[in-house]
């Protein structure tokens, strides 16, 4: 069955324009409500301080122009023995002279909280903008988290109604007929709890901020390969590790998650009786950790979107196993936080590879 349809995947942009255009327009309002307030603020504080200057320039200025005055008053009595006429070209001069400095630092208090508008303008729309980033961000995951989990609950659901609609519809049914329809729906439900672990995972991993530490990168795959073991006993496949000792930096539960994650991956698409191999190999200060399975491999042109959350691409491992796309989105989201990368690949000899690198720890 195609793991991958063009309605679906319709429904799914669909979704993410309608959630992120309503978002965008909230958004942009308290943007520029904030920018508003900011620059009220800044307004207020460049008037006054433009004013309170401007007030002790007039100040200076009287004062400068009162002695100006009784020194030209002094200046004619020494030469004339009398004072200045005030109709005099004197007086007249020294009234302009007033009138235009007063004028000009007029015009500068205009000019200032004019230039602090527009400065402070761009800068406030900038600052309101930083500081609903991370707001925006959590409300962006919450959104898309319910998006996620509407698209993705709509089949199992959809499922289950119409196998018990048609069931019900029937006049008589047999007990074989009631077990084959209660296992369906066990099915189903599996699935619905499987998808509701992955979305609260992914969410939650995306909101935290996990604690890093000095860990043993064999522990971390031990402990993985052990919790894996039962699933992989199942279809008779082998673990072959090779796992050189080093220390690794990161966060030991999530690390654990994230190879299982991985492991899972690579049982699923594996055929009965095969082998797994996990290597892991310092490299400077990397230390990469593979996993590689004997399956078919990724198809080429879905490599670059494996990791994109609700991808399936219908052209690799078609029709082996089912999945919702989000196992692997969830295993980089873990990546991320570990401040680690992963990767996948096809190996030259068959079958797919993941390689996590982690950063080597410095602490003994």
């Amino acid at each position: 069955m195609s793991r991958f349809s063009f309605s679906s995947f319709y429904d799914r942009v669909k979704e993410y324009f309608q959630v992120n255009t309503e978002q965008f327009s909230i958004f942009r309002s308290a943007r520029l409500k904030l920018t508003g307030f900011y620059l009220i603020v800044i307004l207020v504080f460049s008037l006054s301080l433009t004013i309170g200057v401007r007030g002790l320039a007039q100040l200076e200025l009287d004062h400068t122009s009162l002695a100006q005055h009784g020194a030209v008053k002094r200046l004619f009595l020494h030469m004339y023995s009398v004072p200045p006429d005030p109709g005099s070209t004197f007086s007249h001069f020294e009234s302009n002279q007033d009138a235009a400095i007063s004028h000009t630092l007029n015009y500068d208090v205009v000019l200032i909280n004019v230039v602090a508008l527009v400065i402070g303008g761009i800068i406030s729309y900038w600052f309101a903008g930083r500081t609903l980033r991370p707001i925006e961000n959590a409300h962006e995951m919450q959104s898309r988290f319910a998006a996620d989990a509407s698209h993705e609950l709509r089949t199992p659901l959809a499922s289950l109604r119409v196998e018990n609609e048609v069931f019900l519809k029937q006049n008589k049914f047999s007990e074989k007929d009631a077990r084959g329809l209660i296992e369906s729906n066990l099915e189903e439900v599996q699935r619905l709890e499987e998808l509701s672990s992955h979305l609260l995972s992914l969410s939650q991993y995306e909101a935290i901020a996990i604690k890093l530490s000095a860990l043993d990168a064999q522990t971390i795959v031990t402990a993985s390969v052990e919790q894996n073991q039962k699933l992989a006993d199942k279809k008779g496949i082998e673990f072959v590790t090779n796992i050189h000792p080093s220390k690794v930096r990161g966060n030991f539960d999530s690390l654990v998650h994230l190879l299982n994650i991985v492991i899972d991956n690579a049982i699923k698409y594996s055929p009965h009786k095969t082998k797994i191999f996990i290597d892991g190999l310092k490299i400077k200060n990397q230390y990469h950790i593979s996993v590689r399975d004997q399956g078919p491999g990724i198809s080429e042109s879905d490599l670059p979107y494996i990791f994109d959350r609700l991808y399936r691409g219908d052209k690799s491992r078609t029709g082996q196993t089912s999945g919702y796309g989000l196992g692997l989105a969830l295993g980089n989201q873990i990546a991320q936080i570990n401040r680690a990368t992963i990767v996948a690949r096809n190996y030259p000899e068959g079958g797919a590879q993941f390689v996590v690198s982690l950063n080597v720890s410095k602490d003994k």
